[in-house]
């Protein structure tokens, strides 16, 4: 018997990002899916040690910051990832610009790859639009948020409108937001003097609903998510402008002069 040989047809997966995500949080990995382009793959390790019931207020974060920081980088080295994505924003928003660079340091160190923290990559997709006064809204704890707006503002950028939801979410609470609570927000934070609209928390189906703030507003959006994908494609060479999905960050289009 002749078995006539098939020559089977496959795109390749050239490139392999590893997330750090934790362990509460749903909606990191489905936003980097959604702007990941053929040949990137994404390989999640999920870090925990808090309570998911708790406010995650600033002690809770920076305690977070360094739980099975090793172990995750190990198995990620073993995944043989390309780069790694630290996928929480306000872990080292709350600690400040000097902080995040010597975590991201330590990260490299470590996994031995290009690594990228939520918060930096905030700022650089900020700083990629040309954006120098921003609004800002999430849905962390007051406090917290005031060390976000700390944080932006310590790396050059003016934060001109800043909103948070009235009650204190866990880190449940923030899961559980929609696209429409985000858009809601966005309008209701939005200045004037705002060049651009920034989300922060990758736990928060804030990337979704940038397309339609973007289309209310006239100004280009950032989430954490959508800015970690962007730094991480652009880091490494890879086109980004087919991406609608991440919005003018991705598009280039109608962006501040």
């Amino acid at each position: 018997m002749n078995i006539r040989s098939t020559a089977i047809d496959f795109a390749p997966r050239s490139i392999r990002v590893g997330l750090i995500v934790p362990s509460s949080n749903t909606n990191f990995e489905p936003d980097c899916a959604m702007l990941a382009p053929s040949g990137v793959t994404l390989h999640a390790v999920r870090s925990g040690g808090y309570n998911v019931n708790a406010i995650p207020d600033s002690a809770l974060m920076r305690r977070f910051a360094r739980e099975s920081l090793d172990q995750c980088v190990t198995l990620l080295i073993d995944a043989r990832v390309d780069m790694v994505i630290y996928g929480c924003t306000s872990a080292t928003l709350s600690e400040g610009p000097v902080y995040d660079r010597q975590f991201c340091d330590e990260l490299e160190e470590k996994a031995g790859v290009p690594s990228i923290t939520a918060a930096g990559a905030l700022i650089e997709a900020v700083n990629s639009i040309g954006a120098r006064r921003v609004a800002f809204t999430s849905p962390y704890v007051a406090a917290l948020s005031a060390e976000s707006v700390s944080f932006i503002r310590e790396s050059g950028i003016e934060v001109v409108s800043e909103l948070g939801f009235k009650e204190e979410l866990s880190s449940l609470g923030q899961n559980a937001l929609t696209p429409q609570d985000a858009y809601d927000m966005a309008l209701r934070v939005d200045h004037p003097d705002a060049e651009a609209i920034v989300i922060s928390c990758t736990d928060y189906r804030a990337l979704e609903a940038v397309p339609a703030i973007e289309a209310a507003l006239g100004k280009p959006v950032i989430t954490s998510n959508q800015a970690q994908m962007f730094v991480c494609l652009t880091r490494m060479g890879l086109p980004t402008t087919g991406i609608t999905k991440g919005g003018r960050l991705f598009t280039r289009q109608g962006l501040v002069a």
